[in-house]
């Protein structure tokens, strides 16, 4: 199970944004860390938003793992702008050991709100992604 966390890691290094959706499960979603009411569903519509997310860091490294099974936890720091950003990352993966959650956790509220702004210019070329995740479950 531990390949796609592996693959995962390697991938948001170095931007591989093919490598990251190959671990993604086709129903794999990520609540978002800005609304918590926002939630992002299956790999298209993840990849255009992590491309977003990973594209606008910089030095990202991810610094540990916790747990095993089917749920993880990442830890990573990476720069953003002039500012610093950690983030723990809850993973849920799936049977087929695919990644099927993510839940990120970012900080500090400063370099969130820069991020926020950042993807928010990013993501108004896809309306469709949004409004998709705006959706009630």
């Amino acid at each position: 199970m531990s390949d796609a966390i592996t693959e995962f890691r390697s991938a948001t290094e170095s931007g591989d944004m093919d490598a990251l959706t190959r671990v993604l499960a086709p129903d794999a979603e990520l609540i978002s860390p800005l609304s918590g009411r926002l939630v992002f569903r299956g790999r298209d519509d993840l990849r255009v938003l992590l491309s977003a997310a990973y594209g606008s860091l910089t030095g990202l490294r991810w610094t540990e793992e916790i747990g095993d099974g089917a749920r993880r936890v990442l830890l990573a720091e990476a720069g953003i702008g002039p500012f610093r950003l950690t983030e723990a990352l809850v993973l849920r993966l799936d049977d087929q050991g695919r990644i099927r959650t993510l839940q990120p956790h970012l900080r500090p509220w400063l370099t969130l709100t820069y991020l926020a702004v950042r993807l928010a210019l990013g993501l108004s070329k896809h309306p469709g992604l949004m409004r998709r995740a705006a959706k009630a479950t």
